[in-house]
C-alpha cells in the first residue's frame, strides 16, 4: 500500500502537466504566460494595436486579399494578390464574374459575355484581356481593385470605441490578438502575434464582410497578357445597345462595390475601390 499513493500522485502529476500543455496553446491557465514567444503587440492597449497593425499594412509592398463584401444585399467574393506596381485576381458578383490585372498604369479586365451585357462587341470582348483606357469614366474605379493602398485604406476601417479581447485567438495557423470596435458592431481586426504584427483578418462593421489578408510581403509577379489575348478599344470601352451607360453589363460607369469603414457600401457613381 505504501507504494500506491506516490504512483497515484505521479500519474496525476502527469496528466495536470499534459492538460496544462494543452492549454499553453491557446496561452490560457495553468500560469502559462499567453505572451511568451510573441511580438508582444497583445500587451498594448486597443488603439496602439490597431495603429501598428495599420503601420505594418502601411509598409508591405505586397498582399494576397480574399473574402466578402457585402454590398446593398449582394455578396462579392475578392480574391486578390496586389502590390504597390500592380496586382490581379478575381472578382465575382451574383451577376458575373471578372478577373482583373494591372501592370503599372496599364488595367485589363477579362470576362464572359454576360460581363460587357449588351454591347454589340461583346462576343469579341469574352474571355479576352480588354485593356482599359485611362481616359474612360471605369479606369479609375476598376484600378481601384488592384490598388493595394486605396484597397486597404477602405477595408481596414473600424468604427466606435475600441476594445481588447484578452483571449487570444487563431487565424489559420497564426496566433493573433482581436481589436473590436463598439463590442464587435462597429468591426473586429485580428492582428498577428507572430513576427510583424499584419492584419490577419478584418470583419466588417454591420455584417458588410470579412477579408483574410495573408502572404504579407511575399514576391511575385505580374505581366502584361499575351497580344493575341488582349484586345485594345480605344479610348473608350463599347457602350451596351440600350444606351443604358458604359461600363461592362451597362450598369453605369459606377458599378462596382466601394469598401467604407462603416459598412455602408452603395453602388452607382463613384461607388468603387477607387471612386
Amino acid at each position: 500500500m505504501t507504494a500506491y499513493f506516490p504512483a497515484v500522485r505521479l500519474r496525476r502529476a502527469a496528466f495536470v502537466g499534459a492538460l496544462c500543455a494543452g492549454l499553453a496553446v491557446t496561452g490560457t491557465g495553468c500560469g502559462a504566460d499567453p505572451d511568451e514567444g510573441t511580438n508582444g503587440v497583445g500587451k498594448l492597449p486597443a488603439d496602439q494595436i490597431e495603429g501598428k497593425a495599420r503601420a505594418a499594412a502601411g509598409a508591405a509592398n505586397s498582399v494576397h486579399l480574399s473574402g466578402t463584401l457585402v454590398v446593398g444585399g449582394k455578396t462579392f467574393t475578392l480574391d486578390l494578390r496586389l502590390k504597390s506596381d500592380g496586382g490581379s485576381g478575381e472578382v465575382k458578383s451574383p451577376e458575373n464574374t471578372f478577373q482583373v490585372l494591372r501592370v503599372g498604369d496599364a488595367l485589363y479586365l477579362k470576362a464572359d459575355a454576360a460581363f460587357w451585357g449588351q454591347s454589340p462587341s461583346a462576343g469579341k470582348l469574352t474571355d479576352k484581356y480588354v485593356k482599359v483606357p485611362e481616359g474612360d469614366p471605369t479606369y479609375k474605379q476598376f484600378r481601384g481593385f488592384t490598388d493595394m493602398k486605396v484597397l486597404l485604406d477602405g477595408l481596414l476601417g473600424l468604427d466606435g470605441k475600441l476594445a481588447k479581447v484578452e483571449d487570444y485567438t487563431k487565424v489559420g495557423h497564426t496566433r493573433a490578438v482581436q481589436v473590436t470596435a463598439n463590442q464587435g458592431k462597429g468591426g473586429k481586426l485580428s492582428v498577428s502575434l507572430q513576427g510583424t504584427p499584419y492584419p490577419l483578418r478584418m470583419e466588417r462593421a454591420g455584417g458588410a464582410g470579412k477579408v483574410d489578408l495573408a502572404e504579407w510581403g511575399q514576391s511575385f509577379q505580374v505581366a502584361p497578357p499575351a497580344q493575341d489575348q488582349t484586345v485594345d478599344y480605344g479610348s473608350q470601352l463599347p457602350t451596351t445597345k440600350d444606351g443604358a451607360g458604359q461600363g461592362p453589363g451597362g450598369t453605369g460607369s459606377g458599378a462596382s462595390p466601394k469598401p467604407s469603414a462603416d459598412g455602408r457600401s452603395t453602388t452607382g457613381q463613384g461607388a468603387n475601390p477607387g471612386g
